[in-house]
């Protein structure tokens, strides 16, 4: 989005073709009239602390921006906890993430327009003559349509764009003659290729060398795409048309959102997450605003900015007003099914929607806006960062941060649409946790796990596009800026286009004549500014009155509003609906709700119940919905207690110099020895144990007393490396991978298993590191030679501010104590794996199975062991009160993450083959909703 944009959504005038200068000077006249409205009503932030929190962004962005530059250049992306750039097939396969990787210098190409907005020209224009001499577009290597129409053919744009604006100017880039532009015109062509299906929509992978289909290319055997993905072209492509004059690459986009449209659902006007690009059939039938979806509905907002075109506006509004029926819950915004948009597809939301009350912003819908992201911020204060996904009750779900911008993009246009100084806060909490959770020597490395404070070890080329473009535009005034801003609008990858472009080049666009526009509310076809009394009523505090109530909505253990409920039955007397973890087999009434809910219970002859829902034998549409959503809790339920049975990660700190706490290593745990969730941390320099596969009694045992042991993995159980180390004087042991080149990034967790023996007798704690962050700890060594770390269940705080000092961490040494956790397994070296799924960005995110413990790996209880329902007393489900103006106690954690097992049959199932019995059965229901339809 632009700051016209920005604007515009605090409703400006937008005359239907009107000139765009005219929409963004009276854009600035209605910011300014909502901004004075909150000054009266907050206190400002001092000029003085603006101009250091903007000074501190851009001394960030230049130590992100120098170590790419240094030590990853011409490389795609930094790696910075190995101080090396990540080049496409040198590196493990992260699967789709890599698609993003071309080897064309990413990072630089979509950094080039940021260094515009800091004010860096001199580097931005010696960032473009290192692009122009050393970039090649003729790589033999299959990339993501969709991720190089963003940040590689987007940031070329953006950098032609701020390149002929400092060249009028008269100072720099006197020299320059549209070059950018020619790369960028070369690369649109050789996407082209992609359009060739009978939809029009792109295929999602093609070839830079060879294209599609051909056998060299390695691609084009693809039937199915996302929504965002073939959505999400129409900026990009019709400004390379309007730049050049080549209207096919508008055409082509053009007839791709065309097609969509045409594929919505029509009695809920939404769509679904991913398409056949073939049939133009949808795959996934849910729908959202999040991953998959997202920059679908951004572009028809932002194309009807950018060109003009009024149809653009009505898809959008048609859209939008189905996402506000449907899909928000304030300030929840939960996927549907597209065809029953009245049942939820999931409980749980993903990070990517934290763009949507920017968008809204756009809209000029303040309210949603408001309130989607103070529960936003709320989550983020309760993790430091936006986790990947998480739930209704805001329990982490997918616990990774690739340090994503969206959340500071919504900042951004809420400040602008609002000027309350409460979003200048938020900023500066954004840069507070960067800089004390993600920061390290080389750059900002993506966070594996919130919750332990654990590093990846990437730095995503989004990170120095957008993140630090959208908090230095937060805080910089509009003479901090060399050019104005306003005349520009963001791609989704914050890249910058003119809004010049509307007038220039235009491409005649067919009517679509086959369209029929659902007859909606006029308010959301509004198309003038409103004034500040309606968007703020006769408050000054009206911002604050609606983030009032959400500041402890995630630290409620029932907040009002998170789930959507029936309230006019509440209201009549009506019980709540059953929720799975209240379910008992043996409990009459539980069972004649369940018939109500047209869930019938069938016992099979080899003694399993099989639960199977039909909803025409529902006692009204309103059971039906509560008796999907039970069947859904099931199996969500059955799988976060094989999660819960699991171990957590654990973490590795290096906290000595010149490393002060910055760099976290995931870890896996060990069955035995000091449990680190339970006892206090253990810190000390870490020492290479002799013989270093630890199977045999230490020949350097002076050199690992009171130290941490380094040992090698293989040749012996883990509980003999434990014994022998711990014999020797160690406080402690890091057993290293002896897979040269694995890594957590790729492979799941192991959970070192005991040896079958009583294990009570090992008391210092054992993590478990890949070869690739243990290397990091022996390149430390070799180095530094004295290397201290923190072994704990999470990454202690660390404050950037003391990397002059010695020792920033406290001398106080950890007292070990015996861990007394013992669990009996098989004679061989066994583990327990638990998975981390990974979510490329842009590309749907899709629910991740629990990986299965290892019953020989001597593992706690298996979760496939079922407890019966009558052994145990009811427990409440999270989120769920049985009085909602009376909250209960807040909950332990302990209470909160404890699952109850439930079986309903006297033959113990595994919850595999429950899982799929339920995930058939609710499959037949949706073809049946299908074939009703």
């Amino acid at each position: 989005m632009s700051e016209a944009a920005g604007g515009w959504g605090s409703g400006s005038p937008v005359p239907q073709r009107a000139p765009w200068s005219l929409v963004a000077t009276t854009a600035a006249l209605c910011l300014v009239t909502v901004t004075s409205v909150w000054t009266a009503g907050a206190a400002p932030m001092s000029r003085e602390e603006k101009q250091k929190l903007g000074n501190q962004v851009l001394e960030m962005f230049d130590h992100a921006y120098g170590n790419y530059m240094e030590h990853a250049y011409p490389a795609d992306e930094l790696m910075p906890l190995t101080c090396r750039g990540r080049v496409r097939g040198q590196e493990p396969s992260r699967g789709d993430v890599d698609d993003a990787l071309g080897k064309f210098s990413l990072t630089l190409i979509d950094s080039l327009d940021t260094l515009v907005v800091l004010n860096k020209t001199k580097e931005f224009e010696d960032a473009v003559r290192k692009v122009l001499r050393d970039v090649n577009l003729d790589n033999d290597v299959v990339v993501s349509v969709f991720e190089t129409n963003i940040r590689v053919l987007g940031g070329l744009l953006g950098g032609h764009s701020l390149a002929i604006m400092l060249r009028e100017k008269g100072e720099y880039m006197q020299w320059y003659n549209d070059e950018l532009l020619q790369m960028a015109k070369q690369l649109g062509y050789k996407l082209l290729p992609a359009f060739n299906t009978t939809s029009g929509l792109p295929y999602p992978r093609i070839n830079l060398k060879f294209g599609i289909r051909k056998p060299e290319a390695r691609t084009g055997t693809e039937t199915d795409t996302c929504t965002a993905c073939a959505g999400t072209l129409i900026l990009e492509f019709a400004a390379l048309s309007r730049f050049t004059g080549a209207t096919i690459f508008e055409e082509y986009a053009r007839k791709a959102l065309d097609f969509l449209w045409e594929k919505r659902q029509r009695s809920s006007n939404l769509v679904g997450v991913t398409i056949n690009i073939h049939t133009g059939d949808w795959v996934r039938k849910d729908s959202g605003v999040g991953a998959g979806i997202d920059s679908y509905y951004e572009y028809l907002l932002k194309a009807y900015v950018l060109l003009g075109d009024d149809s653009f506006l009505e898809r959008f509004n048609t859209h939008y007003d189905a996402i506000m029926r449907y899909i928000s819950q304030p300030p929840l915004l939960l996927d549907v099914h597209i065809h029953k948009p009245m049942l939820n597809a999931r409980t749980w939301m993903d990070a990517l929607l934290a763009f949507f009350p920017g968008l809204q912003v756009l809209k000029g819908d303040i309210r949603p806006a408001i309130e989607t992201h103070e529960m936003l911020y709320q989550v983020i204060k309760k993790h430091n960062f936006l986790p990947e996904a998480f739930t209704t009750d805001f329990r982490v779900h997918w616990a990774q941060h690739p340090l994503r911008p969206e959340f500071a993009e919504s900042t951004y246009f809420l400040y602008k649409a609002t000027g309350d100084p409460y979003y200048l806060e938020v900023g500066k909490t954004l840069i507070e946790n960067l800089n004390k959770y993600a920061r390290v020597p080389c750059g900002f490395a993506a966070m594996k796990d919130v919750r332990t404070g654990s590093h990846e070890d990437r730095m995503d080329s989004f990170f120095l596009a957008e993140m630090f473009k959208y908090l230095y535009l937060l805080f910089a005034d509009k003479e901090d800026i060399i050019f104005d801003i306003e005349d520009y609008i963001f791609t989704t990858e914050a890249h910058l286009l003119p809004l010049w472009l509307s007038t220039t080049n235009q491409t005649t666009a067919k009517k679509n004549t086959t369209s029929e526009y659902t007859e909606l509310d006029d308010s959301n076809f509004d198309w003038t500014c409103p004034n500040t009394q309606i968007l703020f009523p006769n408050d000054p505090l009206y911002a604050q009155s609606i983030r009032e109530p959400l500041k402890n909505v995630v630290d409620k253990s029932c907040p009002r509003g998170i789930i959507r409920v029936r309230e006019e039955s509440f209201r009549s007397g009506a019980k709540p609906p059953l929720r799975a973890r209240d379910f008992m087999a043996t409990n009459p009434e539980h069972l004649e709700i369940l018939k109500k809910m047209g869930v019938s219970l069938i016992h099979l002859k080899d003694g399993r119940v099989q639960l199977v829902q039909h909803a025409i034998q529902a006692a009204s549409s309103i059971d039906a919905e509560d008796g999907l959503r039970f069947m859904q809790e099931m199996i969500e339920l059955s799988s976060q207690q094989q999660k819960e049975q699991q171990l957590p990660p654990r973490a590795v700190q290096i906290i000595s110099h010149p490393f002060f706490g910055r760099v976290v290593l995931t870890a896996g745990p060990a069955q035995f020895g000091l449990d680190l969730s339970k006892h206090k941390e253990t810190r000390g320099f870490v020492a290479s144990s002799k013989p270093y596969n630890g199977c045999s009694e230490l020949t350097n045992p002076e050199a690992v007393m009171g130290k941490i042991a380094l040992i090698q993995r293989g040749q012996c159980m883990f509980a003999e490396k434990a014994r022998n180390i711990q014999n020797a004087g160690a406080i402690g042991g890091i057993v290293i991978d002896d897979n040269e080149g694995s890594s957590s990034d790729t492979a799941p967790l192991f959970q070192m298993a005991g040896d079958g023996k009583d294990t009570d007798d090992i008391r210092i704690p054992m993590l478990f590191l890949f070869s690739k962050e243990g290397s990091i700890i022996l390149d430390a060594v070799r180095e530094y030679e004295a290397v201290e770390v923190l072994l704990s269940d999470k990454a202690r705080d660390r404050d950037p501010e003391i990397e002059g000092e010695e020792q920033p961490f406290s001398e106080q040494e950890s007292q070990n104590q015996s861990a007394e956790q013992s669990t009996p397994g098989s004679q061989e070296e066994d583990v327990a794996e638990q998975g981390s799924p990974e979510s490329p960005r842009g590309s749907h995110l899709g629910p991740s199975p629990p990986a299965d413990m290892d019953s020989a790996a001597g593992a706690a209880p298996s979760p496939q062991d079922l407890t019966p329902p009558e052994d145990r007393e009811p427990a409440s489900l999270d989120g769920e009160c049985t009085d909602l103006d009376n909250q209960p106690p807040e909950q332990s954690e302990t209470e909160e993450d404890a699952s109850p097992s439930v079986s309903w049959g006297k033959k113990v199932q595994p919850i595999d083959s429950i899982l799929a019995d339920w995930n058939e059965d609710i499959e037949a229901f949706e073809m049946m909703e299908k074939d009703e339809l």
